[in-house]
């Protein structure tokens, strides 16, 4: 296990009517909100009207920005900065998934900062300071609600870049597993796909004796087999939703990663089919990390493969290992289609027209890719092709 130091400063509300933290967290925190949206789901089915009954009673002004895209653009970034400064905002909350999270702290970093908010994404300089962000999610996928990530897409050149930084991680989030229930059966079965793609990503490691970090990895992959199914069958199974509400958060706040070296390809290749055909996030990563598992599998990574078929998926000790590593992959790619996730190219209407293009703006973007086993450009191309 490698060193590392561990906070995590994020205050979570957990459960039924957590809302209601929102009064006493706003009165302490905040003197006017900037409150962010997506495209009008949460105003439709009524988890608007709660936090803004919650805002109101904290006696706080506010100030709305809505219409933020899943794979959020630079542009609502841009327009959330000119309004937080016009405004006088002094914190900001987002009211909905990864996106909009995303999206929040993007702008609660570029407030701060006198040159353009894409400096972070392009890695030229880092954020020094930010405007505190909570969150209410209604969403469980990206675990943005508890980390100090953030993906923002530029349109003008198709990129998708991301950024990380203690500074843009939430003060608090507000988890209530009911405000997930009208997630449809297509986007809820992508965000599991998500968080079990986030775990691989700090799974698929050569760093020895993280057991710890590896034994939880393992038990946040089962949670997400058993209710995965479920909850994609029952929209409103609180227990369902409830523990994959929670598996996001913790697949992603630095708490199975920490003192291992982590991999993040299937990723770096996903941002790129995401940022060109804007495809869902979690549809992207079901394409593409079970073809990535195939790609990278060998003598001197086939111990790992062994590990997750047997602590995951139950297969018999009995077998090569081989075997066992191939049927790992096969019943991954079999689960995620299960969810009713696409599991090629060719299902979302992609072909191989961008994949050169694909590969070298990866490589541009990230620098070297993969650390279980690195990728080439020609590596990346490999991949795309075995995933039409």
């Amino acid at each position: 296990m490698l060193n590392f130091t561990h906070h995590i400063p994020t205050i979570v509300y957990f459960g039924k009517g957590q809302v209601s933290a929102l009064e006493p967290e706003l009165k302490k925190r905040a003197g006017k909100v900037l409150i962010v949206t997506g495209q009008g789901s949460v105003k439709k089915n009524g988890i608007f009207n709660h936090v803004i009954r919650q805002v109101k009673k904290a006696d706080v002004p506010y100030v709305e920005l809505s219409g933020i895209k899943p794979n959020p653009r630079l542009k609502s970034v841009y327009r959330g900065i000119e309004i937080c400064k016009k405004e006088s905002v002094d914190f900001i909350l987002a009211v909905g998934g990864g996106s909009v999270i995303d999206a929040s702290k993007a702008i609660a970093s570029g407030v701060k900062y006198d040159g353009d908010v894409w400096d972070f994404f392009a890695g030229d300089v880092k954020p020094t300071d930010a405007l505190p962000v909570g969150t209410v999610l209604t969403l469980a996928a990206t675990g943005s609600e508890m980390n100090g990530n953030t993906v923002i897409t530029k349109e003008d050149t198709m990129r998708k870049l991301a950024f990380g930084s203690p500074v843009i991680r939430p003060v608090f989030s507000i988890l209530d597993p009911e405000y997930t229930y009208t997630v449809n059966k297509y986007h809820t079965a992508a965000g599991v796909v998500d968080i079990m793609v986030h775990v691989f990503e700090q799974y698929f490691s050569h760093t020895p004796a993280s057991d710890v970090q590896d034994r939880i990895a393992e038990a946040l992959l089962k949670v997400c087999v058993k209710y995965g199914p479920i909850v994609c069958e029952k929209l409103h199974d609180y227990d369902a939703r409830a523990n994959l509400l929670w598996t996001g958060s913790l697949a992603l706040n630095d708490l199975i990663g920490q003192g291992k070296q982590e991999d993040w390809a299937s990723h770096a290749i996903e941002h790129e089919l995401s940022a060109i055909y804007d495809i869902s996030h979690g549809a992207g990563l079901a394409i593409v990390s079970p073809n990535w598992m195939r790609y990278v599998l060998s003598r001197n990574t086939v111990h790992k493969f062994v590990e997750y078929g047997i602590k995951v998926w139950n297969i018999e000790k009995d077998r090569s290992e081989m075997d066992i590593a191939n049927e790992a992959i096969h019943r991954t790619e079999k689960f995620f289609k299960s969810l009713g996730m696409p599991t090629t190219l060719k299902e979302v209407n992609i072909s191989d027209e961008h994949f050169e293009k694909m590969a070298k703006s990866a490589i541009e973007d990230w620098g070297e890719i993969g650390s279980f086993k690195k990728l080439t450009e020609k590596d990346i191309v490999q991949i795309l092709n075995a995933s039409l």
